[in-house]
């Protein structure tokens, strides 16, 4: 038996992706493996990664015109979609909602992508979203234990742990304007004053240590020693690690206490980009932007991202990471009703719809325990859940010319 870190690398139209999986007991007798994986993972020792590249309809299923369903639309089960929950072209929905015609069950939560919407049908795809994708699965071995002899139990489908309910949803339909006109600003279920919801100091962590030391590792991956640095919504903590400390980091927030916590900050400034979204800093200031689980809070952030790309110096990269856990009543409208990496592709789009970037990426980070002395861990096993895209801003031509 052994722990691993499994990563599932792939490429769609918009970018490259990577999707990680840790399984503390993966259990060699008694686990499904896909391709080698079997046979090389008892040999190789920890700390050693094995990876193979599958073809499309390896790993899943390949695409099939028969999962692409059309049913009348009296069909959905009301009762299990929820009153408040729209029925959006583009959007996944589990499968029970209207298991009657896709011959499915009521309590499935298969995720299907509704194609087309309308007054009287409904057209759902039922295909895997990563179909007719080429998949690069890779395995890094923690560490390995003995056990004793076993006569049965509960089995593992490594392909299926690794792509089931979620890895391909975070890739939109298309990079077609995605702010719904009837609903930007976006709306929000608590619409009290932000700078009032704020006013109480919060100086308490946010994710799991896990989590964080995961947060802190993807921004050392990203950014270099001696940048500049804007900590966009931030806190008492900006999640940048000991070997970034030479960074000169400046932060957007709306607590003063909570940024004068901050240690690791040169400057702060006090403002509500729900209200003022235009940010007072010169053009091409930063190397680097960074925000960790605020994203969910903008209702403006077509506004936001003009002015990120705006301060952000050709090259330079913009990061953020969303969490499974937010302030109720000041997420933006639908972001609860998401699915996880639905709400990755969300914060995607944003990207996607903002001249500026290029080189977009995305990477989530599930499966890792939770530390036994978290507050959470008598009841959550598992560390907290995290999804992160960024971007690169893009490098003007003439930039590129010798000697302009």
């Amino acid at each position: 038996m052994a722990a691993v870190e499994f990563s599932l690398d792939w490429q769609s139209q918009y970018g490259q992706h990577r999707d990680i999986y840790f399984l503390d007991k993966v259990d060699f007798w008694r686990d499904v493996f896909p391709g080698k994986f079997a046979c090389e993972l008892v040999q190789i020792p920890a700390g050693q990664t094995y990876k193979e590249t599958f073809e499309p309809g390896v790993l899943v299923p390949g695409y099939s015109d028969k999962k692409v369903k059309t049913f009348a639309k009296s069909l959905i089960d009301s009762d299990r979609l929820g009153e408040t929950i729209k029925l959006v072209a583009g959007r996944f929905y589990p499968q029970g909602i209207a298991w009657k015609p896709l011959n499915s069950f009521p309590e499935s939560l298969t995720p299907m992508r509704l194609l087309e919407v309308n007054d009287t049908e409904v057209v759902a795809d039922m295909n895997h979203p990563l179909c007719g994708v080429q998949l690069e699965l890779k395995a890094t071995l923690f560490d390995t234990r003995a056990i004793g002899a076993q006569r049965g139990g509960a089995l593992q489908d490594i392909a299926e742990v690794m792509t089931a309910n979620g890895p391909g949803m975070q890739v939109p339909v298309s990079v077609a304007d995605f702010y719904d006109k009837a609903n930007y600003p976006f709306t929000r279920a608590d619409t009290s004053a932000d700078a009032l919801f704020y006013q109480k100091p919060r100086l308490v962590h946010h994710l799991d240590e896990t989590a964080r030391s995961h947060v802190r590792a993807f921004h050392e991956r990203l950014l270099k020693p001696g940048s500049t640095v804007l900590d966009l919504m931030g806190s008492w903590e900006s999640h940048l690690p000991d070997s970034l400390s030479s960074c000169i980091i400046e932060a957007v927030g709306l607590n003063e206490q909570e940024l004068k916590s901050n240690g690791s900050l040169s400057r702060y400034l006090v403002q509500d980009l729900n209200m003022e979204p235009e940010l007072p800093y010169e053009d091409q200031s930063f190397d680097a932007v960074v925000c960790t689980v605020s994203m969910e809070y903008l209702i403006k952030p077509r506004e936001v991202m003009a002015e990120l790309a705006r301060i952000l110096r050709p090259g330079g990269v913009c990061a953020t990471t969303v969490s499974e856990r937010w302030f109720p009543g000041k997420q933006i409208d639908p972001w609860s009703e998401l699915h996880p990496f639905e709400r990755q592709g969300h914060v995607l789009s944003y990207f996607l719809n903002q001249p500026g970037f290029e080189n977009f990426h995305t990477e989530s980070i599930r499966g890792y325990p939770r530390p036994s002395d978290d507050k959470y861990g008598p009841s959550l096993a598992l560390s907290d859940a995290l999804y992160m895209i960024w971007a690169n801003r893009s490098v003007d031509k003439l930039l590129k010319t010798p000697g302009a």
